[in-house]
């Protein structure tokens, strides 16, 4: 432990629990002492997403225009 009161955990530890740089972990007290360790997971459902792209004023893009858009993407063209 480090004197900020950091502790380090070993990369297989780390592995076990799913978690990668950046990523968020979750510690619970326990009234004897110990402590539960795990990967704090995203609380919203996956439905949140829906509708994240979705423009609030112009027309929608049809599929052809968005297959045009990703190909052009992928292409290197703006």
């Amino acid at each position: 432990m480090t004197a900020k009161g950091q502790v380090t955990l070993r990369k297989d530890v780390l592995k076990h629990l799913g978690v990668h740089p950046g990523e968020k972990i979750a510690v619970d007290k326990l009234p004897d002492g110990r402590v539960i360790v795990r990967a704090e997971r995203p609380s919203a459902p996956i439905s949140a997403v829906f509708n994240f792209l979705k423009k609030e004023k112009g027309p929608s893009l049809s599929i052809e225009e968005i297959n045009d858009v990703a190909a052009r993407g992928w292409a290197g063209k703006r």
